[in-house]
């Protein structure tokens, strides 16, 4: 009985790290379409800058 029960928890740990894989994934996904969208306006704020001062 007591071996099952340590099975039991060994399975629990491996669920875990593939759930804490997946929200880091997630957390990536979501930081890398930040920065896209930053990029974009960034260049277009210095693109304006560039025409005015050229």
């Amino acid at each position: 009985m007591l071996s099952h029960l340590r099975r039991l928890a060994q399975a629990d740990r491996g669920a875990t790290s593939i759930e804490y894989t997946l929200i880091a994934s997630l957390i990536a996904i979501a930081a890398i379409a930040a920065m896209r969208t930053v990029g974009t306006s960034l260049n277009a704020v210095l693109s304006n800058v560039a025409n005015s001062l050229g």
